[in-house]
């Protein structure tokens, strides 16, 4: 196979940094979408705040199921990428969209109709329960926009043109701040919605993000180059091959979420406080997660990149770049949270009391991220070899560990909820370890995709 001279053997720490920082504000901005709702739900109440916990964990379990097939997406848009086939890139990318429109009537059909009973046999709270039935009535639209919005992601993200989801991010976080000033509180002549207006701002939030990415695609891309220029007639052998790498990351990503969702459904037995704590450290949780996630999706697309380059014997080095780099963002942050707690989770609750309780949940949390930093890195590159269903066996044996663990701490000791958050040791580890196994000792170098 004939190699591209415009792919580098090895990337530097400013090349690294180059393509991940656009992902890392990207990444972050979405995040401030769940900041948002929690910010403003938990100025409402302890049952807003623990049911949009609950609710909103379960559009996501729905949710990976579509960004499940965009990461298959973006590893053979990135092989392509490093291949020099850019039109065929377009094709992937339809072919995507046509995959991804199907499936968000379905999922949305499946959520609407059945997610109230789902949620009935689960909850053991009635008035948890009807919140939670509230706010997922209205989530379960934003899967009609978000389904297609992710294979534009995938698109940036696989031709390593990062810099469009920083402005699609800062787009959609503004939108969902102004939906739910507006929607939740009743402002500007609006009736105030509450938790259900919180839903229906992140939706109408996602709605204009696609909006934003086919504008600016259409506006800015060479779409001649990529194969954007004329929508491919429906190939059932490209699908399938888009399939074959990304049925089991959809697989992967769906269980993943789903001992998550598994997770608050056992903290919500706790009680109504421990519910809205795990609520409010998931949302801190998530602003250092998604700095690891953005040089995990960077180190992955690139690892595709070398391997459809040939340059394979170099992704052990980029790793470590990787992870010295999430390293050097992710730690001050996470000092800075734990020194001051108070002023951290402020931001999520004007509750004292839930505040005091919150900090060593809040202490733990990020102490796991000393694990979860080569975990993720480690993990997104065995998906970027191409080996998704290895990547998929060895997320079900971590994610294994983690659930009886889960169950004994929580279901059977009925522990702290601060303790119940060491489960996150538990996991990092054991997907870290598996992962390092698999890069030094697995068979995924040429492997064609």
């Amino acid at each position: 196979m004939e190699k591209t001279a415009n792919i580098p053997t090895t990337y530097t720490n400013r090349q690294i940094w180059h393509i991940a920082y656009p992902i890392l504000i990207s990444l972050l901005m979405e995040q401030m979408i769940g900041m948002t709702d929690t910010a403003f739900l938990g100025r409402v109440g302890e049952v807003e705040l623990g049911a949009s916990a609950i609710a909103g964990v379960f559009y996501i379990v729905i949710f990976m199921v579509a960004f499940g097939f965009s990461i298959g997406s973006q590893i053979l848009m990135a092989r392509r990428n490093g291949e020099g086939e850019y039109r065929e890139i377009g094709r992937l990318f339809y072919h995507g969209i046509y995959f991804q429109c199907t499936m968000a009537v379905v999922m949305f059909v499946l959520s609407f109709f059945f997610s109230p009973i789902i949620l009935k046999r689960i909850i053991s709270s009635p008035e948890i329960y009807e919140a939670a039935t509230s706010y997922l009535h209205w989530r379960v639209f934003g899967a009609l926009f978000s389904f297609n919005a992710v294979m534009f992601r995938a698109f940036f993200l696989g031709t390593t043109q990062t810099r469009t989801l920083t402005l699609n991010s800062i787009v959609m976080v503004l939108s969902n701040v102004v939906f739910n000033y507006i929607l939740i509180f009743g402002n500007l002549g609006c009736p105030a919605l509450g938790i259900a207006g919180a839903a229906i701002g992140s939706s109408l939030a996602e709605a204009v993000s696609l909006v934003f990415f086919i504008v600016y695609t259409r506006r800015h891309i060479d779409l001649r180059k990529y194969g954007l220029d004329s929508l491919p007639r429906f190939s059932f052998p490209t699908l399938k091959r888009m399939l074959s790498v990304s049925l089991w990351t959809m697989i992967q990503n769906c269980v993943s979420l789903s001992t998550w969702f598994l997770f608050f459904l056992y903290i919500e037995h706790l009680g109504k406080e421990p519910l809205a704590i795990t609520n409010i450290v998931r949302s801190v949780s998530g602003l250092l997660f998604m700095m690891v996630s953005a040089f995990a999706s960077t180190c992955g697309s690139l690892v595709s990149n070398l391997i459809g380059a040939g340059h394979a014997a170099e992704v052990p080095r980029l790793i470590g770049k990787h992870i010295r780099l999430a390293y050097l963002f992710v730690t001050p942050i996470a000092v800075l949270c734990c020194i001051f707690p108070d002023t951290v989770l402020s931001i999520y609750t004007d509750m004292e009391g839930l505040r005091a309780a919150s900090v060593q949940s809040l202490w733990v949390l990020c102490a796991s991220y000393v694990l979860s930093v080569p975990a993720f890195i480690y993990f997104q590159s065995v998906s970027g070899t191409g080996n998704t269903r290895t990547a998929l066996a060895l997320e079900l044996c971590a994610l294994a560990l983690y659930t009886v663990y889960i169950t004994y701490v929580i279901l059977i000791c009925r522990m702290d909820v601060a303790v119940c958050w060491t489960a996150e040791f538990v996991y990092s580890a054991a997907i870290l370890l598996f992962s390092i196994l698999y890069i030094r000792y697995g068979k995924w170098v040429g492997k064609q995709i």
